[in-house]
């Protein structure tokens, strides 16, 4: 058969947690084995939580969980991925990779993920918005010009909320959460100058594509909407008052500027994965949110049966595991098991030799580029998660 499309290498088919603590990449085809006292403090960390899912899900959750321990170095820098090019903090994939663990039995290990990107707000920002990564070495620098992200403040927010919702309640969790109030308060300070406060349709900036806007795009928006909506027991909590007027604004700027269609950019009709971000579990069901979303999924789909990032993305044949991970995701939140489970046994049957997720795979169904990534198993143990609640629901 003729090859179609590009071809892009797989970097690695797993990382493994080493002595010195840090994550150190498996060579594709090539052996690897973990050190005997790493492997025994991993397993004694994976048994202080819980391995999410199904049991037919348990070799694709555990490994993803051993991925993400890997992943997070000592000073809470959540690392997208151990290759060289992804070797750094992007604040929206930490976030993920914070709820992950403080939904999966390891909440102090989320609480250092977001201590460590509160540290990076204050080290670099004037006025809260966060870059769009950083090195992982707790300077505060960024690697190039990429510039700010103002979508990372909406999903720290839904972070924070997450660790909060998902910690044990008592005096620990109270000086917890008292240690991120600065990342809180910042955070919606940011998105509130930044916001227009009449159609309440944030500035231009790049969100999860990473390309330069001209117009504002939902995934800017459906973001921060989440994270002011989320903040609520957060506030409660911090004895801070709500925000109701700033979420009710973005919610209005959804409607008025994006609905019925929700496409990705200002005045468009391409959609884009942003649509997922109001469904469940980032917000309340909604009919006709749902619709475009089932429409969105089509229109992204790719040959070997993932998606890609939007509509409007390049036809390179290729899918994008954490944008196929978030429509399983939101399957799982909004009760569609039977769609939920399709795409997590499609991500499953394509994970590396040695059981890591990879962020893409070609036209043929070959994993490709780096794995594993952090973002995608973040968002596959979230929906292992949600099916638990789900099947826990029924049996009560």
């Amino acid at each position: 058969m003729t090859q179609p499309y590009e071809e892009i290498p797989l970097y690695s088919d797993g990382v493994l947690l080493g002595a010195d603590g840090m994550p150190h990449l498996v060579p594709v085809g090539g052996a690897a084995s973990e050190d005997a006292a790493v492997l025994a403090a991993q397993d004694a960390w994976l048994a202080e939580g819980v391995v999410p899912g199904p049991e037919r899900y348990r070799d694709m959750a555990e490994r993803a969980l051993r991925d993400l321990d890997a992943l997070v170095l000592e000073n809470g820098a959540s690392i997208a991925a151990a290759s060289t090019a992804w070797r750094y903090v992007w604040p929206r994939d930490a976030s993920f990779t914070a709820a992950a663990l403080a939904r999966t039995g390891h909440p102090e290990d989320a609480h250092a993920v977001l201590a460590y990107l509160q540290d990076m707000q204050d080290r670099r920002s004037t006025d809260g918005v966060f870059e769009a990564r950083y090195l992982p070495d707790g300077s505060g620098d960024v690697p190039d010009g990429r510039g700010l992200q103002l979508d990372g403040n909406g999903w720290v927010l839904w972070a924070v909320a997450q660790w909060y919702a998902a910690a044990p309640p008592g005096p620990g969790r109270d000086r917890g959460l008292e240690a991120l109030r600065p990342l809180v308060e910042r955070s919606l300070d940011a998105i509130r100058s930044r916001t227009d406060p009449t159609s309440g349709v944030p500035e231009v900036f790049p969100d999860y594509w990473e390309v330069a806007e001209s117009v504002p795009t939902l995934g800017t928006l459906a973001p921060l909407l989440l994270g002011v909506r989320s903040a609520e027991p957060v506030l409660v909590a911090l004895g801070a008052p709500a925000e109701t007027a700033l979420e009710r604004l973005l919610a209005t700027a959804v409607d008025t500027h994006f609905a019925p269609v929700y496409p990705r950019h200002l005045g468009g009709r391409l959609q884009d994965t942003a649509v997922a971000f109001l469904m469940p579990p980032f917000a309340p069901p909604d009919g006709g949110v749902r619709r475009a979303w089932q429409e969105a999924a089509v229109g992204m789909a790719r040959p070997a049966g993932g998606l890609a990032p939007g509509e409007g993305w390049k036809e390179d044949g290729i899918s994008w595991t954490p944008e196929t991970a978030l429509f399983a995701l939101t399957a799982a939140a909004s009760g569609d098991l039977d769609q939920a489970h399709r795409w997590l046994g499609w991500l499953d049957e394509h994970r590396t030799a040695r059981g890591s997720l990879p962020e893409k795979v070609l036209w043929d169904g070959r994993p490709s580029a780096v794995a594993p990534l952090a973002w995608t198993a973040s968002v596959v143990l979230l929906t292992l998660d949600e099916i638990d609640r789900a099947d826990q629901v029924v049996a009560d």
